[in-house]
């Protein structure tokens, strides 16, 4: 049985496919990102009892299908990176045989980088 520090450094080099049905039509990705928090005393316990423990927080970066909800791209990074530098990253994950019909994100995401991406996977009019 390998050891946390083993499993640890392991899940790095893993690849996870997410399973999806597909999008009937072309695909309307929805994108943002959140914070989860990985290791640490809660919240109510610090502010009681004056812990100074750093907590560390993890960001995932998601793209969710609009029609069916299913969650079609992922990525987890440091709580410190952008959201805007992962949006090509997670645009790769969708196969290039998915029509892209539209990406809606936030203002994290209105950037000359991430439109580029955009352009380069959903069809002009």
């Amino acid at each position: 049985m390998p050891d946390f520090s083993t499993l640890c450094r392991r899940q790095k080099t893993l690849t996870v496919n997410i399973p999806c049905r597909g999008s009937v039509g072309p695909l309307h990705l929805l994108v943002d990102s959140t914070g989860i928090k990985v290791e640490g005393e809660g919240e109510w316990n610090a502010r009681k009892h004056g812990g100074t423990k750093r907590r560390v927080w993890r960001k995932i970066h998601i793209g969710i299908d609009e029609r069916t909800l299913e969650i079609r791209s992922a990525e987890f990074t440091a709580s410190d990176v952008g959201d805007a530098p992962m949006l090509p990253e997670l645009l790769d994950q969708i196969p290039l045989d998915q029509e892209i019909g539209s990406v809606t994100a936030d203002g994290a995401y209105d950037t000359r980088k991430c439109h580029d991406a955009i352009a380069a996977r959903v069809p002009q009019p």
